[in-house]
């Protein structure tokens, strides 16, 4: 039997049964209660707002609730660190006026193409293998660490961080390194 979302006494309960459980998976990623919170205010004002994108054929609903709650709280934690890093890049440029020699314009441009290609083919892997792969190259986490965060056995996150860098490897490979002749 399936419950109306949309009816604000099964919404309560929904929320009465799941925020406990989307509140610690936003605490788990985010490590702080404020955020945490905020995420759980987002995921069911989702709900609300749009109870059909909701579908029981696939899959349970706090599966769900809790997958949109890592969803948004990864978001969160890749805002912060983006704010943090571009306040120290504005922090270096303050501290060093003089140039770099290395900040040549070709030099910055082919880094920029080589970000460009590295963020395009992140985009291209499927959300699982991408979310481990920011997690460990850009959040420092271990794998065990990856499994505990997302809630998945050691081994499934090793093979989702293995198969997205050979999948990350396959189209970045010669867009990034041109000269190098492809591996046989």
């Amino acid at each position: 039997m399936g419950m109306d979302l949309s009816d604000a006494a099964g919404y309560g309960r929904v929320f009465d049964e799941h925020s406990r459980s989307v509140y610690a998976a936003a605490f788990r990623i985010l490590g702080n209660p404020a955020q945490a919170q905020d995420v759980v205010q987002d995921v069911f004002l989702r709900l609300w707002r749009r109870p059909q994108t909701f579908d029981a054929k696939r899959g349970e609903l706090g599966s769900y609730l809790r997958m949109m709650a890592r969803s948004r709280a990864l978001d969160l934690w890749r805002e912060g660190q983006a704010a943090g890093r571009a306040s120290d890049r504005l922090k270096l440029v303050v501290a060093d006026a003089e140039p770099r020699l290395d900040e040549r314009p070709s030099l910055v441009a082919e880094r920029d193409q080589d970000r460009a290609t590295v963020r395009a083919a992140l985009g291209r892997l499927p959300h699982a293998q991408r979310e481990v792969l920011v997690l460990a190259y850009w959040g420092g986490l271990t794998a065990d660490e990856i499994a505990r965060r997302i809630e998945v056995p050691l081994g499934t996150a090793k093979s989702r961080i293995r198969l997205g860098l050979e999948k990350l490897r396959a189209e970045c490979g010669a867009a990034l390194r041109p000269e190098l002749p492809a591996a046989a």
